[in-house]
This record gives C-alpha cells, structure tokens and sequence, in this order.
C-alpha cells in the first residue's frame, strides 16, 4: 500500500428495526450518534482527530433537516471542532459517502474521516420531502415529457426489470425466502454479533439484533401476498414480501490513509481499492448496478471470479436477480448473510450497512476482495471493491 491509501479500519451498524418496531421511539440524530460513539469506542479513536463526517441520509425533512450529520457528532458529544455534512445520493447515500471519503484521504484533503449515514423510516416516511401539495410533481415537465412520464416509480421499474430478463414471480419469492433463511443463519451462527452496536430504547429496553427477519418465509406463504404495483392478472410479480422492507437504522465506517493507521497503531480491515459510479434508464431505475459493475471490473483490473463475495442491495428481488443473470457471477457468493429483503432498507444508512457487513464478512472468512453496488433513484447505481488488508 502507498501511505495515502484510504483504508477501513473499523465498522459498526446498529440492529435493523422494522417499520413501527423496536426503533421507532429513537430519534435520528440519537442513532447516528449512538454509532459515532461505538466506533470511536471500538477503535480507541480520540474523536477530535476525525477530520470530517459525511452522513447519508435520503429524506431530509423534519427531524432528519438541518445538517444531520454535523448535529449527530454534536449529540455523541464529539469535540466542536470536528465538522459534519449530509449527502443523498437516494438509497447509495452512505455508500456514496465511502466514496468521498475515499477521495478525501487519496487527495491529501483528509488523514482521518467517518463515513456513514442514517435513516427512520418510520418517523419520517419515505416521500415526506414531496408531501407539500403546492409543490406538485418535483419533476418539471422538460424532463418528464423526455422519458414520456407522468413520474418515476421505483416499482414500476422493478416489474419492467422483471419483465426484460424474464423472472417470474415464482422465481422472485424463491431469492426472498433464501435471503430470509441466510439471516436467520447467519444470526443463529453469530456472525453478525460483532457488527452490531446494541441500541437503548424508551421503555427501557433495547435491540440487539436485526428485526426484519421472519423465519419459515416460504414460497407458499410469499405467494398469498398480492401484488403491488401491476395486478398479478395483468403479469405483475413485485409485492411487499419480494422487496425491501421499509426500516430503521444507522452505520458508520472510521477510515484513515494507511499512513496515518501506521501512525496511531491501528490495524486496517480492507483498502478501498476502487469506487466508481454509473447511470442508466431513469424510468426503469434500477439496473445501473449492472453497468456500475462493468465500469469497475475495467478499471479496477481485478476479475469477476477472483472478488470472494457480492454485496448487491436487494431493493427488490429483481435488481440482484437480473444483475446475476447478467454477469454471470457465482449466485453462492451473493449477499451471503442475507440482504435487504429480510434486513431491512433504511434508506440513508444501507449503504454503510452494507459495506459494514462485507467488511467483516471478508475479514472473519479471509476473502481478499469485496464488491459491493447498489441501484439508486434517478437510475444510477455506486459500485466499490475492497481489498483485505
């Protein structure tokens, strides 16, 4: 490694909660904190060195406005000093905010930096930042009548990707009942336990533990789900038990130039190898991982078949489904531990969840490389390798 090599040195996420669950009664800021503190706890980090916070986070309305992340280092109770800013790039935001981290420490800008991001889900709902009804439709019309919309629709464009590669419904509910049953492993097995952060709650008790789990999801009980977005009558597939879960959570990454990691002792997890981004077709929206991962196998040089372990966020089945089909990747080194299906997708944080859980998941297996990508709103996508250190 160079000495300005940006490199991961310590990752942490809380439990998942579900939508109205065990969450519900945190405010943001205080699990955005919460994550800031464990991270500086674990890796014996004097809070005042981090050069800068960049937090994720989709709907900033409400208690979720005024510069998440710089008032979360204030709640954890983090010097004055240590400035923080909030990004959304939608459901890549805290993957994107890896990204300009990365960037930060390659360019000399920083020597230490926290990349990470939050979202509640349910305190502020999905689409709160478009419920003033004078705002109308935040699209102009140049831009809609380009693509010949009345709008964009996220499910809408999972059932066009259904329909272009062919996955059928069953096929569909077959991914989601794995992803449910690689959870549930993967928290019998404890490989999860030592990413989480245990989170206090008001009444006194806490989670420990991703809640969005629903053991004994089968193709059977999937099937009496009805459809959400085209009636199944007329060749819809999507419905809510074959996509993302709506939630709450936070995660953090602390990150270094290698340089600086010798200089304070700390022993770097993975090497941001290499981060790139993509865009595609607005309207379908969610097939950019594709070309995002084309892009980094080229400029990373590394092969499809040498990267150990797929991290493609399951927004709906079809994304991560469509994204095999497509590069002929190894179907048994994708999102391994479960993913978004039986996880859970708060928006801002999943990124970071992510890559929390594929670090630690390449360090406990010895997997040298990591990819990792994700569709995003606007029809883009992130993708980043990692390389074990």
């Amino acid at each position: 490694m160079s000495d300005r090599d940006a490199v991961i040195v310590e990752a942490v996420r809380t439990p998942v909660g579900r939508r109205k669950g065990s969450l519900a009664g945190v405010h943001p800021v205080n699990l955005s904190a919460l994550v800031l503190q464990e991270l500086a706890r674990r890796a014996d980090l004097d809070p005042g060195l981090v050069d800068d916070v960049i937090w994720g986070c989709v709907s900033q309305v409400g208690e979720q406005t005024a510069n998440i992340g710089r008032n979360a280092v204030l709640t954890a109770g983090w010097p004055e000093s240590v400035p923080g800013t909030t990004i959304d790039r939608q459901c890549g935001s805290s993957q994107q905010s890896v990204h300009f981290a990365a960037a930060g420490l390659i360019s000399g800008a920083y020597d230490v930096v926290v990349a990470g991001g939050v979202e509640s889900m349910t305190r502020i709902p999905m689409f709160s930042t478009m419920k003033d009804k004078e705002l109308g439709n935040p699209n102009p019309p140049e831009l809609l009548e380009r693509y010949d919309v009345k709008g964009f629709n996220q499910g809408i464009g999972a059932e066009m990707m259904a329909q272009r590669w062919q996955l059928s419904r069953q096929a569909q509910d077959e991914f989601a009942a794995a992803s449910h049953a690689k959870l549930a492993d993967a928290i019998d097995g404890g490989r999860l336990a030592g990413q989480y952060v245990e989170v206090p709650l008001p009444d006194g008790g806490s989670l420990s533990v991703d809640e969005g789990l629903r053991r004994g999801t089968s193709v059977e009980s999937l099937a009496e789900l009805k459809t959400v977005f085209t009636p199944e009558e007329e060749g819809g597939t999507v419905h809510a038990g074959n996509a993302s879960q709506i939630s709450d959570g936070s995660a953090a990454l602390l990150m270094m130039t290698s340089a600086k990691a010798k200089e304070l002792g700390r022993t770097p997890i993975a090497r941001f190898h290499t981060g790139v981004l993509a865009g595609d077709d607005p309207v379908m929206m969610l097939s950019a991982p594709i070309p995002a991962t084309a892009k980094l196998l080229q400029r990373s040089g590394v092969g499809l078949d040498e990267i150990g372990i797929y991290e493609v966020n399951e927004a709906f089945a079809p994304v991560p489904m469509a994204w095999l089909a497509e590069t002929g990747a190894d179907p048994a080194r994708l999102n391994p531990n479960g993913g978004a299906i039986a996880i859970g997708h708060p928006l801002g944080a999943s990124g970071a969840r992510i890559m929390t859980q594929l670090v630690h998941q390449m360090r406990d297996t010895g997997t040298r490389y990591g990819l990792q990508t994700m569709c995003e709103g606007g029809g883009m996508a992130n993708a980043t390798l990692l390389e074990l250190v």
